[in-house]
């Protein structure tokens, strides 16, 4: 799909998407309860990625208008051989893997695009470790273990996303367990949204320092819970206030745990002259705020080391695709810089590398100069709507099917 955005300002009031975080989360949660609904979890291509799953191993899963019923999964009891599809979901293949390593049980998972390119030493050298199954090839990935009580180390300087499927596991085997974060943690904050969840459904997990103690085994609570707004995507709602716009973004909690909710004071700090900035702990807010840093002056990026190993290499993709705005940049190893320039209108056509994140960063700075984005489909990924919510704001945009 391309999408064609002409210059123009968005104006309003808007709810923020639900979190894609929080709402990965609450259905694993809510699958392993007797039964429970969870409200507000949209329906972006990672979410329905996790629900195809917990169906496969055995959730009972029943669909509403505006919630989403489910429960009874035995992570024990998975079906030998089950296939699940995790379609392009990172969170959905490294939430679900350690559940896998309980049963016993031979299964594969399977991905598409950079999925399985992405990182997954972690669980490798957890299964070698432990004389279990892991074998890759291609597109799909087959374990088979039975994962017991212990001690278990990760590294912090690596996806986050692997503590919070050890802790995920960790609830549901017998006494005192531990993982235990070594050298420089990167990304607490996403664990932190894994407390809470598990906090709300009855899981008793205490941090000491960077080691966090599951107590026990204790059934997941029954009963409704609902999933908050996302600050990972309201960031590239409330940009459009940095580029002369007025939007009031709606549904987001100051109290919440998403680490992302900093780009509320990276914005200010932007907006101020403030030109260096850690994105070490929210990797997601990268492009948006390359994008805002070519449409205002310029900055310096560090802890940008992960965002090559996302959808796509975001440093070069966003590097690339600044280039056509006449912005240029520098790409270190854990570090961006995005140079002062005059933003023009790009007489190519942009491309949004099949990430999500990096076609919204796009039309951010299309708003101001005019363009035509390529491959604008990838926002299904964790906003479908972003294009109609972004129209009903004021941004003008002609939309072509190719």
């Amino acid at each position: 799909m391309q999408v064609t955005i002409y210059p123009s300002k968005a104006f309003g009031n808007v709810q923020a998407p639900p979190s894609k975080s929080v709402a990965h989360r609450a259905l694993i949660c809510g699958a392993l309860t007797d039964g429970c609904t969870i409200h507000n979890c949209g329906s972006s291509q990672d979410i329905e990625a996790t629900l195809r799953c917990l169906q496969t191993m055995g959730t009972n899963i029943e669909r509403n208008k505006t919630s989403i019923s489910l429960g009874g999964l035995d992570p024990f009891s998975v079906p030998d051989n089950a296939v699940l599809d995790c379609g392009e979901s990172g969170s959905t293949l490294r939430f679900l893997l350690p559940l896998c390593l309980l049963s016993g049980q031979r299964i594969t998972l399977t991905g598409k695009g950079r999925l399985m390119e992405r990182p997954l030493g972690i669980y490798q050298k957890l299964c070698s470790d432990n004389g279990f199954l892991f074998e890759q090839n291609g597109n799909t990935l087959t374990v088979c273990g039975a994962l017991q009580s212990g001690n278990y180390a990760v590294p912090g300087n690596v996806s986050s996303q692997f503590i919070t499927g050890l802790l995920f596991a960790l609830s549901q085997l017998p006494g005192e367990n531990k993982v235990e974060v070594t050298g420089t943690f990167e990304s607490a904050s996403y664990v932190d949204i894994t407390l809470s969840v598990l906090s709300a459904f009855g899981t008793d997990i205490t941090r000491e320092k960077n080691t966090y103690i599951v107590a026990g085994n204790p059934p997941f609570i029954n009963g409704d819970y609902t999933v908050e707004g996302d600050c990972s995507n309201a960031a590239f709602l409330d940009a459009f206030n940095l580029l002369g716009g007025g939007v009031k973004v709606l549904g987001l909690s100051p109290k919440t745990p998403q680490g992302d909710w900093v780009y509320k004071r990276m914005y200010a700090e932007l907006m101020t002259g403030e030109t260096v900035f850690d994105l070490s702990d929210c990797p997601d807010l990268g492009p948006v705020m390359f994008a805002m840093a070519a449409a205002l002056g310029g900055a310096t990026f560090t802890g940008t080391a992960r965002l090559r190993i996302k959808e796509s290499d975001r440093c070069a993709a966003m590097a690339e695709e600044l280039a056509k705005f006449g912005i240029a940049t520098e790409i270190s190893e854990n570090s961006v810089r995005v140079f002062s320039g005059k933003l023009s209108s790009p007489t190519e056509t942009l491309c949004g590398h099949n990430d999500h994140r990096i076609v919204m960063a796009l039309s951010l700075l299309c708003s101001l100069t005019g363009g035509v984005i390529d491959g604008a489909e990838a926002v299904a990924k964790s906003y479908p709507n972003y294009f109609e919510v972004i129209e009903s704001l004021g941004i003008e945009m002609k939309t072509d099917d190719i």
